[in-house]
């Protein structure tokens, strides 16, 4: 096996909200050093941990604001989250689906918990990811794809001891639902205790993986929930063990070699385009959304 060894593993640091919504550890480009080109074509990561929300009329989230440039990637493992945007898509994302909206030349967009889910309330866990878009691409149309339950692929483990969900590129043969703009492998490895599961992803593929539940084993090491494991561009093959029962985020992508550029909501390659985002932003060109 050419083994891909761990380089760093990152523990949960602050939280902080976005909008009041989401309650979110940072992790790309986060307080501990991973910056978007090491994680490239992964630039943000998101982690909203497993948090309670108690019963409300007026459901949380964050309001309208715009992106241009790269596509936002949420993954709901818990609760219910409503999304509309400016081209007029939109649709609820509940537990075990996924959201890949296309931001590319600009949209507004909104996400809110789902409202009759906010009038029970209960705990809450999602993934944010942006996937960073070639330059050839960032000013291609928006898009969306709700991705539901049934559209993932599964790839089942020997003997019952889990599955391999897999959302966005292949894993032993079998494809995810997602269309990339660059090759990404985005998996949800489901496993029981004492199971394991291989990946191998090209060297040169920035990889990592997330525990959202569960305790892991890598190369001897224990890794605990909510724990963020980065891995070396060195060999392509690693195997993680499951301590307990257990639900890891497996992410792998070719890097974009290019400039990143990025200011607030908007990553471009350029200064120069950043200012024509907030320029274009300010004209009304990413279209109308009511709050």
């Amino acid at each position: 096996m050419n083994t891909r060894k761990v380089e760093r593993i990152v523990s949960p640091g602050p939280t902080h909200f976005v909008g009041d919504g989401f309650k979110v550890h940072n992790i790309i480009p986060g307080p501990k050093g991973i910056g978007m080109q090491r994680m490239s074509p992964f630039i943000l990561l998101d982690y909203n941990a497993p948090f309670y929300f108690g019963p409300t009329d007026s459901p949380r989230g964050v309001g309208v604001h715009p992106h241009r440039g790269f596509e936002t990637v949420t993954l709901v493992y818990k609760g219910k989250v409503a999304h509309h945007d400016s081209t007029g898509a939109g649709g609820v994302i509940a537990a075990g689906e996924v959201q890949w909206m296309t931001a590319a030349s600009g949209v507004l967009h909104k996400e809110y918990h789902e409202t009759e889910w906010s009038k029970k309330g209960g705990e809450f866990q999602v993934v944010q990811l942006w996937v960073n878009l070639p330059a050839k691409d960032k000013m291609s149309a928006p898009k969306y794809q709700n991705i539901s339950a049934s559209d993932i692929a599964h790839y089942p483990l020997n003997n019952g001891q889990g599955t391999i969900e897999i959302i966005a590129g292949s894993y032993k043969g079998i494809e995810g639902p997602a269309a990339t703009f660059t090759p990404v492998y985005l998996f949800n490895a489901k496993l029981q205790a004492q199971a394991t599961a291989q990946f191998s992803f090209p060297e040169h593929y920035n990889t990592a993986f997330l525990v959202l539940e569960g305790k892991l084993k890598i190369e001897g090491q224990s890794i605990e929930q909510n724990q963020f494991v980065l891995l070396e561009n060195k060999g392509t093959d690693f195997e993680i063990e499951a301590l307990e029962q257990s639900i890891v985020l497996v992410m792998s992508g070719a890097p974009i070699l290019e400039p990143i550029a990025a200011h607030g909501p908007f990553v471009m390659n350029t200064k120069e385009e950043i200012l024509q985002a907030f320029e274009d932003y300010n004209l009304g060109k990413f279209g109308y959304l009511e709050e």
